[in-house]
């Protein structure tokens, strides 16, 4: 952990308020502030900017610049970045300041809780009629210790199985998402399945960390009680069903996002299937599947178009990208106006779900696009927003901590060696217990 990382970390777990550190984060201060001309927005791909431009940039006052810093997020650079950034922007000028950032669901509780992201009711603007339709967890996650709204999200999160319908049709005689889905309604129907892809040489997931959010996701407690270092079980029964997954063949032995991962979901791979919410179908396993990236996005264009999506053996959601006004921001009404377009109006969140395969977090939209003849390319013309409608209602995610992002990254870094059978159970908890005691030397075991 950086030394900005630790700083940012300490104020959210001490809720270390310093409102004189950014007296432009006062709403009547700020609005007695001209409107800013550029427009700078912190975020780690360019997820959230294709939405911008394509839903929200035709609306840019002539006179205003968007500036974007995108860092990716891996070794941690881009919250590095973000948290240099914040830490100046007292002392740079009105053109230069942060106005906007991106969090993600594994770390947002880090800023919620500190002077740096504004009140979205009280200082940027948006009331708790506009938000009404916008799913409680994702207000949840990104409300402070004292009730107050730290950021938005247009997107909801539950996520499903997402299997190859070919693969399907061949292991369990047919490719249709309610044969597949009672195939596949309980773990002990998934292991089943399971054997018998093996039998025909397929894998029934990529790899280790495949099944991973589905049981974070249903964790029954934080991953710390007082300052100690809680194991969930259903931590324990991932584990214990990865191991087992991994000695008899029935994942590919890969890491999510690599190489090896995607490389299931070409024309020519043996993966039956993915775990992942909406984001994760168009946005990441979609463009895995192309043989031509540069060419049309259809049937026939690698294993695209081959695919279906049902709930799987037990809900779940993952991840969410959230925005935020930053303290100090002299570009208040405009940072309104994009929430507002973004997370609020139905029309553009039914726009987004049905141009970019993500559920959107408007419950009045996606009910409207559920019962609609929408059809998903990628998913062979399943209308998949039906699938995640009742379990988003459900989610829940009062297991969050500011702890989620470095458990989730250690945990998987030191079973990733049991899994392989390099090391033994037990030295896989003494690897992991160590990793985290040096990342949060506030813990005990």
């Amino acid at each position: 952990m950086t030394k900005l990382t630790r700083f940012f970390f300490a104020l959210a777990i001490a809720s270390l308020f310093v409102p004189s550190v950014f007296a432009n984060g006062n709403k009547e201060d700020s609005k007695s502030m001209d409107q800013g001309k550029v427009l700078n927005i912190y975020a780690w791909n360019d997820e959230f900017q294709t939405r911008f431009n394509d839903y929200y940039a035709a609306k840019l006052p002539a006179d205003v610049t968007v500036n974007w810093i995108i860092t990716p997020n891996a070794d941690n650079a881009y919250q590095n970045k973000l948290d240099e950034a914040l830490l100046a922007q007292d002392s740079v000028s009105n053109d230069e300041k942060i106005d906007i950032f991106l969090v993600e669901a594994d770390y947002a509780l880090k800023y919620v809780d500190t002077p740096y992201t504004l009140d979205v009711n009280k200082t940027i603007g948006l009331t708790d009629s506009d938000l009404a339709n916008q799913y409680q967890y994702t207000k949840d996650i990104m409300t402070d210790s004292k009730g107050v709204l730290k950021g938005v999200s247009w997107q909801a999160c539950p996520g499903g199985f997402i299997y190859r319908r070919s693969i399907a049709e061949d292991v369990i005689g047919s490719s249709d998402p309610k044969d597949v889905q009672a195939a596949l309604d309980s773990w002990d129907k998934f292991d089943s399945v399971a054997a018998e892809a093996k039998a025909k040489d397929y894998f029934m997931l990529s790899g280790y960390d495949d099944a991973f959010r589905v049981f974070s996701d249903n964790m029954s407690s934080k991953w710390v009680k007082g300052n100690k270092i809680n194991i969930d079980p259903s931590i324990e029964r991932w584990i214990d069903m990865t191991k087992e997954y991994t000695d008899l063949g029935y994942n590919n032995k890969a890491n999510l996002w690599s190489a090896e991962s995607w490389g299931g979901a070409a024309v020519d791979g043996r993966v039956f299937g993915y775990f992942g919410p909406g984001w994760f179908v168009d946005f990441c396993l979609g463009p895995a599947t192309l043989d031509d990236p540069d060419a049309e996005k259809t049937i026939g264009n690698g294993s695209y178009g081959d695919w279906g999506l049902v709930k799987g053996p037990q809900g779940f959601s993952w991840g969410g990208t959230w925005i935020c006004g930053a303290a100090g921001s002299d570009n208040l009404d405009l940072i309104k106006d994009i929430m507002y377009t973004l997370t609020v109006d139905e029309d553009v969140l039914v726009a987004i779900a049905q141009d970019k395969g993500d559920f959107t977090n408007n419950e009045a939209s996606m009910a409207r696009l559920a019962a609609s003849d929408y059809q998903n390319s990628f998913l062979g013309g399943q209308n998949h927003m039906a699938e995640f409608l009742e379990s988003a209602k459900s989610i829940d995610r009062s297991s969050m901590s500011a702890y989620d992002q470095g458990m989730t990254e250690k945990l998987m870094n030191s079973f990733s060696d049991y899994f392989n059978g390099t090391v033994t159970k037990e030295q896989a908890w003494d690897n992991f217990y160590t990793a985290v005691l040096e990342l949060y030397p506030n813990l005990s075991k």
